[in-house]
């Protein structure tokens, strides 16, 4: 097959739209700067706190329903060892935006912060919170990957031209925006992505509806047609599997920098609260296309088709299906435009996760420990440089595999097991927990993570737990919630070695202060004006 060029040419005329909003976007920004009482780096972090609540919620969407999202949902739908049953992001991604509305806004905001590693410095120094946030730049980069990959895989399989060359070109595009204008051209950028996402997919449902190759799926839905009915099962010894997984999405969410980026860059409380609430009743909406494209190539004759035969599973390709049915299954223009759409929720989502490792990178990491007196230039040119950087190496994990939904769990895996548990006690055990507690809770965490094993990624399963079974070749099938187990074994931890840390420091067995300089005693919470003298440029 030769490269399709009408597919170029119309991808290529989406990203230079998409650009040009991003450079519209940073002068917007440049002005906002200009305008700004405080620093210039909280402009590019949290765009001055006074984004528009439409924008927001346009932005907290877009960058919920990203690549990941919409190709996982179909791979899920389309898989016929999964089915509809185990497609649980529209849910689980309702669930924590709702959960970050309620419990996460009020607390994040009282204080003025501008990042998520803003508490832990706050609460544990310096150095420890360096190590706490190597998960979540960890958690960052794989995102990253996974979407860079989702669009990687769709151009290639739709125009055929190489996944290398696509996600490059799609990072690049993404890295240059938000170097221009940070959080505005993200936020602008996302409003334009969005609303191709929106009016693409949904252009391309009632074509692949009407395709003459596939069979009614509602009937396949229950009826073995041509694989396993997509609605999918759920046996009883998997609902633990399964409730875990959505408690993975749900809760590891709100770990990340990203839905802090935009709870903060709200005017106020109530508004940053609309977002979430607005963004959780939009994303199952958003979800709906890739369900029913899924549902539909389960419903495939794809001998019928141009595809032809194996079909896309037994090839391997169920993570690209569905670019292999726009392609296969609509109209050839009518492809275009889903394909446009995809680029469009691919790019939504890379930008967000760029400025956010980058913001965390600059602010928490160079200013607050490497440089204490760097300048707001030198910061905001630490921050342009970590975007390029991160970007580069997602790029690169995005060539090393075909699974969008890989990257997407794993991201999620270290989100929930790592980081969690520290947020949770941050913003809710503060008064009972201290640095050591922490540090033991964080080493205990990657080692049961670890001895746990993840086969997909050729880490080897060295621990047996409840339930488990044996595949025939010889790893170990998890039943048991281990990742929920982790995560609490890991949050209790943290408060009990706390305390006994604090009884040791009563005693004078430790000494009587941690490594801030703070005594382990009960912190009292800093007010505002604290707050904003401890970060302020020396």
């Amino acid at each position: 097959m030769a490269v399709n060029w009408p597919g170029l040419v119309s991808i290529g005329v989406f990203y230079i739209v998409v650009l040009g909003t991003g450079i519209w976007a940073s002068r917007k920004s440049k002005r906002e700067e200009k305008k700004c009482s405080g620093n210039r780096s909280e402009v590019a972090m949290v765009g001055g706190r006074n984004l528009n609540i439409c924008v927001s919620i346009f932005t907290m969407t877009a960058t919920w329903v990203g690549g990941g999202y919409i190709l996982g949902s179909a791979e899920m739908v389309y898989d016929p060892t999964k089915g509809l049953v185990w497609a649980i992001a529209p849910l689980a991604f309702s669930m924590s935006l709702i959960i970050g509305g309620l419990f996460f806004v009020k607390p994040m905001r009282s204080k003025n912060y501008v990042t998520l590693m803003d508490p832990f410095q706050e609460k544990y120094g310096n150095k420890v919170s360096a190590v706490l946030f190597i998960p979540a730049l960890i958690g960052d980069i794989l995102w990253i990957a996974c979407i860079l990959g989702a669009l990687g895989g769709t151009v290639s399989v739709v125009m055929d031209i190489h996944s290398w060359l696509a996600v490059i070109i799609s990072a690049a595009v993404a890295v240059l925006y938000t170097l221009m204008g940070g959080l505005y051209s993200v936020a602008y950028t996302d409003v334009i992505q969005l609303s191709f996402m929106i009016v693409g997919l949904w252009l391309c449902v009632p074509f692949i509806l009407a395709s003459p190759s596939s069979a009614n799926f509602t009937v396949a839905a229950v009826t073995k047609l041509h694989q396993e009915p997509w609605i999918g099962r759920l046996e009883l010894e998997d609902a633990g599997r399964w409730v875990e997984d959505i408690l993975l999405l749900a809760i590891g969410g709100i770990c990340y920098q990203a839905f802090y980026q935009r709870v903060l860059s709200t005017a106020t409380d109530a508004h940053a609260k609309i977002t979430c609430y607005a963004a959780a009743a939009f994303c199952p909406i958003l979800g709906i296309p890739s369900i029913l494209i899924g549902a539909v190539a389960a419903s495939t004759d794809w001998n019928q088709t141009s595809y032809g035969s194996p079909s896309p599973y037994e090839e391997g390709k169920a993570g690209m299906i569905l670019p292999i049915a726009l392609q296969h299954l609509c109209p050839f223009y009518v492809s275009l435009l889903g394909i446009g759409a995809l680029a469009a929720a691919v790019m939504s989502s890379v930008d967000s996760a760029l400025l956010s490792a980058a913001s965390q990178l600059g602010r928490n990491i160079f200013k607050n420990i490497i440089y204490r007196g760097a300048s707001e230039k030198l910061i905001l040119m630490v921050v342009k440089v970590s975007v390029v950087l991160c970007g580069t190496a997602g790029a690169g994990l995005a060539m090393t595999t075909s699974s969008v939904h890989l990257f997407w769990i794993i991201s999620s895996d270290v989100m929930y097991c790592m980081m969690a548990p520290q947020v949770i006690c941050i913003f809710y055990l503060s008064r009972w927990v201290n640095y050591l507690g922490a540090c033991f809770g964080f080493v205990l965490a990657l080692l049961l993570r670890v001895l746990v094993g993840e086969p997909v990624i050729g880490l080897p399963d060295l621990m047996p737990l409840p339930w488990d079974k044996i595949q025939d070749d010889g790893t170990r099938y998890r039943l048991f919630p281990f990742r929920t187990a982790i995560l609490l074994i890991t949050l209790g931890t943290i408060v009990l070695v706390s305390r006994l840390a604090e009884c040791l420091f009563e005693k004078g067995k430790l000494g009587s202060e941690d490594e801030t300089g703070a005594t382990c005693q009960e912190m009292k919470p800093m007010n505002k004006e604290q707050t904003n003298r401890l970060f302020a440029t020396k």
